[in-house]
């Protein structure tokens, strides 16, 4: 890593650890299976959204052997509000079954086996491993894309979410990986907002690529 990037990998660390020592996901969930569902349902959703509907879904189906027999149409009836709910419905219905089916109801520990239950991509396999497993992966969504690229951490050739996790990983130590997942998100969550990023209430000005280019004298 070259110097000046490695000191605004340490600026950008020790800013959050001082603003965000406790970052965590804002999903609700209450063991590795919640969270599971609720991050396959908050693609392309908010949250919010997901919160407002999982309590229901999970009292009515609060294991994967529950939700594995589940109708499709029965899960659609509980997450409707969500966005793709026909989708997600279906990806639910499919990845209980192979929780069930492969894997004896347990959450997998690995990239692999997790990815291979329907709806299940490298992004929510990552919060998972990271999240629930404590390992060294950072899930790349639109948040984490920006604001990495704004910041100037990772370079412009890195064009994809998968350039852009390997950069990051590559970066960032990694006992610090899985809580800058969550510094990165919500930091692109409620400060620097994607049509007007809120750069005068961001205390990482000194560092960020972006605003120095908009923000020239």
């Amino acid at each position: 890593m070259k110097k000046s990037l490695a000191s605004t990998y340490e600026t950008l660390t020790s800013y959050f650890e001082k603003q965000m020592p406790e970052a965590k996901a804002e999903l609700h969930y209450r063991n590795s299976f919640e969270l599971l569902v609720a991050v396959v349902l908050s693609a392309q959703c908010t949250d919010k959204r997901v919160n407002m509907v999982t309590p229901a879904l999970f009292e009515r189906y609060p294991t994967p052997f529950a939700m594995a027999g589940a109708t499709e149409e029965e899960i659609y009836e509980l997450i409707k509000s969500v966005s793709y709910p026909n989708n997600k419905a279906k990806h639910l219905a499919g990845l209980s079954r192979g929780l069930v089916d492969k894997f004896n109801g347990i959450v997998p520990d690995n990239h692999e086996d997790l990815q291979s239950l329907p709806g299940v991509g490298r992004k929510t396999a990552n919060v998972i491993l990271a999240v629930i497993f404590g390992r060294p992966t950072m899930a790349v969504d639109t948040h984490v894309f920006r604001v990495s690229h704004r910041l100037g951490i990772v370079d412009e050739n890195a064009d994809t979410p998968l350039k852009v996790e390997q950069q990051l990983t590559a970066n960032f130590s990694d006992a610090i990986i899985p809580k800058a997942h969550h510094w990165l998100i919500l930091h692109g969550r409620y400060v620097c907002l994607a049509r007007k990023p809120l750069c005068d209430k961001c205390g990482l000005t000194s560092i960020c690529k972006f605003f120095k280019n908009n923000h020239k004298n």
